[in-house]
């Protein structure tokens, strides 16, 4: 069994999806401690100029774990958002298909930025058509940091096959420990794909959330992901 580890995201890019789309399992940390705008809460789509990144503004103490973060609400941020996507994905070939859903969550308040965030992923796993297995790491009562606690949550799983990215694989994690617990490391070597955009004459920009891929490809959204 393949199982994937990784932080909780704000509209996760495609890089993410095509992890979860890849493992049996994958496992989204929410115990562990969150670090302000980074990937957790925001991301980028795309605008007549380039990257636009849309962050949601988070009340943030040292040390606060990712499913504690509140959002901070008396910044207009959730009209910003919601406008920025009607903008620019209007024209986009399966705009209508999907944006109602969008409306529907920027319509409601949050506190909590984790239930923002898995209301998002829960919608667009469905869009997608993924049937990964999804699981908090809150509920494994696993314990451990770094490299040992990915250890961990593999075990209590029963996982064979860690899927790590690159980045991941070169800089920080412990490959010895995993070998040692018989456990193989796979990197996930993924580059984006090309596909339509909007505004073509700036260009194709790769990396955005997935939401770009979505108003674009609709349904052939995962196997272009997949490529």
């Amino acid at each position: 069994m393949r199982i994937a580890i990784h932080q909780s995201h704000y509209l996760p890019w495609l890089r993410y999806w095509a992890k979860v789309a890849k493992s049996d399992v994958f496992v989204i940390l929410d115990d562990v401690q969150f670090t302000k705008n980074d990937w957790q809460n925001r991301n980028k789509i795309k605008g007549p100029g380039g990257e636009v990144i849309l962050t949601v503004p988070v009340y943030q103490k040292f040390g606060q774990l990712i499913n504690e973060v509140k959002i901070d609400n008396t910044k207009k941020w959730r009209h910003k958002h919601l406008y920025s996507i009607l903008s620019f994905y209007k024209k986009a070939p399966y705009f209508e298909k999907y944006f109602p859903v969008f409306e529907k969550i920027y319509g409601q308040d949050w506190e909590r930025l984790i239930d923002l965030n898995q209301t998002i992923f829960d919608y667009i796993k469905n869009f997608l058509g993924i049937k990964t297995k999804i699981i908090m790491s809150s509920s494994l009562n696993v314990e451990g940091k770094s490299s040992e606690r990915l250890v961990n949550i593999c075990k209590k799983l029963g996982g064979k096959v860690y899927l790590t990215g690159k980045y991941a694989s070169k800089v920080y994690l412990d490959k010895k420990l995993f070998e040692e617990n018989g456990i193989e490391v796979e990197e996930h070597n993924w580059v984006c794909p090309e596909y339509p955009q909007q505004f073509k004459e700036i260009g194709f920009i790769p990396d955005l959330s997935i939401i770009d891929l979505l108003f674009n490809c609709g349904p052939e959204s995962l196997d272009i992901l997949l490529k």
